[in-house]
């Protein structure tokens, strides 16, 4: 059956499919608009008619998604241990360095990382579902074009490490640390590139499937990255300055590595060398990779203000402490579930792209359950162990008592920061980032940080009053996300993407044969 929908020149790879066809002839972007797409036949999952049929599926499709998600964790902790290694040198070095470090990684850096990252992940929902429509020569030129955004980025996010002295000044930091952290931040400005870099690969390459080369290049990265800083921080006693060295190499080793992958030929049809089109429909690429990174940061910072609300309790000092031990542990968990946030974002985007809107329905229930079991599975483990783990992380009584006190909270935090990243994850393969950046202002900053406030300061509740508040505000967003995918009319989404393809390939009258 014929009609006029899209210009794609590639096979629709099977649905489930980890690899793109190796063996497909490479076309020239020159050819993009004009050919012909045949469809392989594949077709969406029938209507599941009993509990055994249920029970066959969801092992079939819990394999999809850890597939993806246990390489993608374990890719998120080396590169989340890259810093923590550096920073855990630092602190070998000197108590200025330490703290020079940890304000530029946190501040600096990690303002940075929330933009870059946060952008990158409009290409989630382009590649992913161009993959899952079979357009596969498509995805280079958006990674092109991402390529294109993050760089101009960068280049005027370069003024935040020029200016990061005054800039922490202004914020209430000392004037020693601030300096310090100011010279460390212009060493950093390398990394500031990779980041630009990396993020539009890491979404190209995902949307593939091809989670395991990246696990391969991060675990090396770490690697190298350990062995190194403690040669040139410690055994050569470049201090913090071959710290700043290791780390900007690190991230640039994960770029280069990529790239030389993807080169090479590893990707068949999704790379086919540089184009010009990657400079075309830039402005709808801008406003897409604006709302992701709205979305992602709205979210980062309003567990930063936690912190910071924190700071003007009555002794601060231990409610920051507890807090802050707290949020360490609701980061590494947060790693796991960015595993379930990449591998959902993938699958929904391919089975969407591929017009299977059941596929995704089904996905996303599958991800929603085994993140749900997963937290709670932590949860108990930290309730079961609530009388140790506090000593692991402070020699205070005071301060390991203030986090026996907020055990259950954390407990609940860990439940629902498991849901959440994998419901954000669905919006993402959806393209869902505008809507999501407007729920997270009522949820987190019209919601959840004035009630954290009201309970904390006026009903005198303190710590557990602030962080009630706000993590109120984070079930209201999860329920608010359930019930969005719960009442989401999946076909038409699948229309809508099959649209949003042909919008952003610039692909509008060809023929496509079925």
């Amino acid at each position: 059956m014929s009609g006029t929908k899209s210009s794609s020149t590639n096979l629709k790879p099977p649905v489930g499919s980890m690899e793109s066809d190796p063996h497909a002839p490479l076309l020239s972007n020159k050819h993009v608009t004009t050919a012909v797409t045949f469809r392989s036949g594949t077709e969406d999952i029938p209507p599941i008619t009993g509990a055994k049929e249920l029970f066959v599926r969801f092992g079939i499709e819990s394999k999809k998604l850890w597939y993806l998600a246990g390489p993608a964790i374990f890719t998120s902790v080396c590169r989340y241990s890259l810093g923590a290694v550096t920073q855990t040198f630092a602190g070998h070095v000197g108590t200025l360095d330490l703290a020079a470090f940890s304000v530029e990684n946190s501040v600096i850096a990690g303002f940075s990382l929330g933009i870059m990252l946060g952008m990158g992940s409009a290409l989630e929902t382009l590649c992913g579902q161009a993959y899952g429509a079979g357009q596969i020569d498509m995805l280079g030129v958006y990674m092109q074009r991402s390529w294109v955004i993050l760089l101009t980025t960068a280049l005027l996010m370069v003024n935040l490490y020029i200016f990061a002295t005054p800039m922490l000044l202004l914020i209430g930091q000392t004037e020693e640390i601030a300096h310090a952290a100011g010279k460390v931040a212009l060493w950093m400005i390398p990394q500031l590139f990779a980041y630009a870099l990396n993020f539009p690969i890491a979404k190209f390459l995902q949307a593939q499937s091809k989670i395991m080369v990246m696990a391969y290049i991060a675990g090396t990265a770490l690697v190298l990255h350990t062995g190194f800083s403690w040669l040139f921080m410690l055994k050569l006693g470049w201090g913090l300055a071959g710290g700043a060295v290791m780390l900007n190499l690190s991230w640039w080793f994960i770029v280069v590595a990529q790239l030389i992958y993807i080169f090479r030929g590893s990707c068949g049809r999704a790379w086919s060398g540089f184009s010009w089109g990657a400079f075309t429909n830039l402005w709808s690429f801008v406003k897409l990779s604006f709302a992701s990174a709205i979305m992602l940061c709205l979210e980062t910072w309003y567990f930063m203000a936690l912190i910071l609300f924190a700071g003007y309790l009555p002794n601060a000092e231990v409610a920051v402490d507890a807090l802050s031990i707290c949020t360490n542990i609701v980061g590494w968990a947060v790693m796991i579930a960015i595993g379930f946030n990449v591998a959902i974002s993938v699958r929904v985007s391919n089975e969407l792209g591929a017009s299977h809107p059941r596929a995704a329905k089904f996905a996303i229930g599958v991800v929603v359950i085994s993140s749900f079991i997963f937290g709670t599975l932590l949860a108990i483990l930290l309730i079961i162990f609530r009388h140790q783990y506090p000593a692991l992380f402070a020699d205070s009584s005071e301060v390991q008592q203030a986090v026996y006190a907020l055990t259950p909270l954390l407990a609940a935090c860990l439940v629902i920061n498991n849901i959440q990243p994998a419901l954000t994850g669905v919006a993402i393969g959806a393209g869902w980032q505008s809507i999501i950046a407007y729920i997270n202002v009522a949820c987190y900053y019209i919601f959840g940080i004035p009630l954290g406030l009201t309970l904390g300061f006026v009903a005198n509740l303190g710590i557990m009053g602030i962080w009630i508040g706000m993590l109120t505000g984070t079930v209201v967003q999860t329920l608010i996300l359930f019930f969005i995918c719960y009442r989401t009319n999946w076909d038409k989404e699948a229309s809508l993407a099959d649209k949003r393809i042909k919008e952003w390939s610039g692909q509008r009258n060809a023929v496509e044969v079925q």
